[in-house]
């Protein structure tokens, strides 16, 4: 017993303080973020936590919370905005906790998302840490953030959660951890909508090896026996190998095929539950079957036309003068999104990771409204910055200090105007 403990507490404790270094930084971050918030807001006469935890979607988290669902507002166009659209781990979190602590279930929020921004960054230094090395994971970790939509990661919002829980999902992929991928991606599906995105990378990774009938080799030669990573980086093969065979008893040598390839399974039949729960639940709530969510999305003029009414929308910018800049940065934020995915392709990026960018950044750009949203729901879309995460990793640790603090700087102000404004609708 003592000997069995005194082996697996160094284990446990490593992960944690490889990652201490990413984790206080994107801690210096976004206190820095909050700081300036304070002030601004000050200035302005606003209260920095009533714009943290009682705007846009935190008072409907927090209405399902402490009522349940049910609420609807009828406006006068005839558009229906009823709260179904907002899945439910979120107010779930925000119920327990204040039914543990004296917390209201606005402060339940904050304390969920500030929770979860940490999870969430200890997620993306894994995953960034797994495929390209623990310098670029730090430096991934800052740029997340450092974006310039940042300070949403410390608001009552679920954009924190969800990233935490799908950058875990993927890193448990890339590891061989199917039950805890599926797990975890179910959770993501209770969360937002873009759960779909988990959903799809996790299923798309399971079932790469076996299709056309044969099993691929994994990175560096790995035999891919059900459980090997999906990974590409042969630099780190080794640790990949070494890291799914210490944590997923089914790569050990004397577990047979069959129970390999049933943990695997049993990640894939998992993962879509959460997803699927919520949206046939909401149907069943609404009588009108599996499509039910949608009508309640179509209530809001959410929906997917390809990036149609985005391209109006960037098309109209151009028709006066004043807002032709506008239009002409939002033309280049997308190119620049673009770029970085086919970066990511060339870089050699795990298919897990490209499957969930992609759907990620498709269901963002592609959806027919709520154009101000979109930097906001780009967030979870961590490895969109993994080729600029290396290439800031190239840099000698002095000049990366400097580019990271001074970018720090302008977010943080950024942020602070921002909220303080229009804020994220």
């Amino acid at each position: 017993m003592t000997d069995l403990a005194t082996r697996v507490t160094p284990a446990r404790a490593a992960p944690l303080r490889r990652a201490a270094p990413a984790l206080l930084g994107y801690a210096a971050v976004r206190a820095l973020g909050l700081v300036v918030l304070a002030t601004w807001s000050a200035a302005r006469g606003k209260d920095a936590h009533t714009l943290l935890t009682a705007r846009w979607d935190a008072l409907w988290y927090t209405r399902v919370a402490e009522w349940g669902y049910g609420y609807e507002v009828r406006l006068p166009n005839g558009d229906i905005h009823s709260d179904l659209a907002f899945f439910p781990l979120l107010p779930w979190l925000e119920r327990l906790l204040h039914a543990l602590l004296p917390l209201s279930y606005a402060d339940a929020g904050l304390v969920v998302a500030l929770l979860a921004s940490l999870a969430a960054a200890w997620g993306i230094f894994a995953v960034a840490d797994q495929v390209y090395g623990r310098r670029a994971g730090m430096c991934a970790v800052l740029l997340w953030a450092v974006l310039p939509v940042g300070i949403v990661q410390s608001m009552a919002y679920s954009e924190s959660l969800f990233t935490a829980l799908a950058a875990w999902s993927l890193y448990a992929v890339l590891t061989g951890r199917w039950v805890s991928a599926g797990v975890l991606a179910a959770l993501a599906g209770l969360t937002r909508p873009v759960g779909l995105a988990v959903v799809a990378a996790v299923w798309v990774a399971g079932l790469a090896p076996f299709v056309g009938g044969r099993r691929t080799a994994t990175a560096g030669g790995a035999r891919d026996d059900g459980c090997a990573p999906d990974s590409v980086s042969a630099a780190h093969a080794r640790r990949v190998r070494t890291a799914a065979g210490a944590h997923d008893a089914t790569c050990a040598p004397w577990v047979t095929q069959g129970a390999a390839v049933w943990r695997r399974t049993l990640g894939l039949l998992t993962a879509p539950l959460g997803a699927a729960g919520y949206v046939l639940w909401v149907g069943h709530r609404t009588g009108k079957g599996p499509l039910g969510y949608l009508d309640v999305q179509a209530g809001w003029r959410n929906g997917f036309d390809g990036g149609y009414a985005f391209a109006r929308f960037i098309a109209d910018k151009f028709t006066s003068i004043p807002s032709a800049p506008a239009g002409l940065a939002l033309i280049i934020a997308v190119a620049l999104l673009i770029w970085l995915y086919a970066a990511g392709i060339r870089q050699g990026q795990p298919l897990t990771l490209l499957v969930y960018t992609g759907v990620v950044t498709a269901l963002a750009l592609c959806a027919s409204s709520y154009f101000g949203s979109k930097p906001r729901l780009l967030l979870p879309a961590f490895p969109l910055l993994l080729p600029l995460a290396r290439s800031l990793a190239r840099l000698s640790t002095p000049r990366s200090v400097q580019v990271t603090a001074g970018v720090a700087v302008a977010s943080a102000l950024y942020g602070a105007f921002w909220l303080n404004g229009s804020g994220p609708p």
